[in-house]
């Protein structure tokens, strides 16, 4: 398995990681007793196979409902020099509560220790400071490596990029503050995280992309014409080059549900060394299709000086909801659009922004105040308009409320 080094941690880490969040046996927590036994086999042979295949980061978090107790009856039973542990543990207003929870998932896990622990979940500017702020959760982590149990810290997010921003620089390494990696997302269908990525490179900082197959695009069941768009590879494996390509990605999370689940992925592995002869045709191969449906090759250029969801009106997300019109419109990208489009208005801080059905009520004039710094301020509310008639469905939950 190709490694890379994964910032000042010094870790070599696999460029494909095993998450923790599709395997176990349900979101919420449950005792080891009530897990039907195919469900820890087939959990136990995911591991298995990551760990024969060279894939030796195994990464879960304490909200994964089951998952880390499940992993306590096989991790215990790898090589534990040869393995690299994260867990993740959400930050809150106490301190204490966070010490908790992170005693517990190591006694689920039973390990003495995790190599890399993340403050999970640094979505807004209040949970950074609920990390960051004077005897905060990020003091507290740095407690729990002065005593042995966390090597390196970082944090998750899926926070606007000043938020990220401000983690990322928060700090020093070399006066023992500061975090020394970071879980983000950033793959093709949504790049506007790169600056933090350079950052983070500029600081030394091992880069670990979240869900880069499901949030990436829903790329485990790809619409015909984003298949033919990447031809003659998959949509996965395209992706995958497109993110290893660049040497600032160290790893990407494959949130393996089945063993099997590797086995797109390590195609894309023996074709790095072409990833930028592969890509190039099929990269302007997108772009074309995106300017011919929407008029740009970008999709994201429609967020362009839109306010965020908090200062929008009625808190609709409409770089999110704008963005997800276009990879429908550019790559058929619709039953995706619909499962994020869907979420809005019920995933809190994971994915912020009001249901669809309040554009309904927000007035063109409204609307054309909000949006008068963006170049596209003439055509949103007709585009927000044939959003909602394209995406609008039955609410969808996130995983961890399923």
């Amino acid at each position: 398995m190709l490694t890379r080094r994964f910032g000042r941690t010094g870790l070599d880490m696999p460029v494909l990681s095993c998450g923790g969040m599709r395997y176990q046996f349900k979101w919420q927590d449950q005792p080891l007793n009530s897990i039907p036994a195919d469900s820890q086999k087939n959990l136990e042979e995911t591991v298995q196979r990551a760990f024969d295949l060279g894939i030796v980061h195994i990464e879960t978090a304490r909200g994964y409902g089951s998952s880390e107790r499940q992993l306590g009856l096989i991790l215990p039973q790898l090589p534990r020099d040869r393995l690299i542990v994260q867990t993740k543990i959400s930050p809150g207003p106490d301190p204490a509560v966070f010490l908790k929870n992170f005693e517990e998932s190591l006694a689920r896990m039973r390990l003495s220790h995790v190599d890399l622990l993340a403050l999970h979940g640094v979505n807004n500017a209040e949970v950074m400071d609920w990390a960051l702020r004077p005897g905060g959760c990020f003091e507290a982590a740095q407690s729990l490596r002065r005593a042995g149990k966390v090597r390196f810290i970082g944090f998750s997010t899926h926070a606007p990029l000043a938020v990220i921003l401000r983690g990322i620089q928060y700090g020093e390494p070399e006066t023992g503050k500061g975090f020394d990696y970071i879980n983000l997302h950033w793959y093709y269908i949504f790049q506007r995280n790169w600056p933090a990525i350079v950052e983070a490179t500029a600081r030394d900082m091992g880069v670990f992309i979240i869900s880069p197959s499901d949030k990436g695009g829903k790329l485990y069941d790809p619409p015909q014409k984003l298949v033919d768009l990447c031809a003659p590879h998959s949509p996965m494996v395209f992706n995958d080059l497109f993110c290893l390509a660049r040497p600032e990605v160290h790893t990407l999370s494959i949130g393996a549900s089945r063993p099997t689940d590797f086995d797109e992925h390590l195609k894309a592995l023996p074709l790095l060394d072409q990833a930028a002869d592969l890509l190039r045709p099929i990269e302007a191969r997108l772009k074309e299709a995106m300017r011919k449906a929407v008029g740009y090759d970008d999709p994201e250029a429609i967020t362009q000086g839109l306010p965020e969801w908090d200062s929008a009106p009625g808190g609709l997300n409409l770089p999110v909801m704008l963005w997800l019109l276009n990879l429908a419109r550019g790559w058929g990208m619709i039953e995706y659009g619909k499962k994020r489009f869907n979420m809005l208005g019920g995933a809190d801080h994971w994915f912020p922004g009001a249901k669809a059905s309040v554009a309904a009520r927000i007035s063109e004039e409204e609307l054309h105040r909000a949006v008068a710094n963006s170049p596209f301020a003439q055509q949103i509310p007709q585009l927000l308009k044939e959003a909602v008639e394209l995406l609008s469905g039955a609410e969808v939950k996130r995983l961890s409320q399923s």
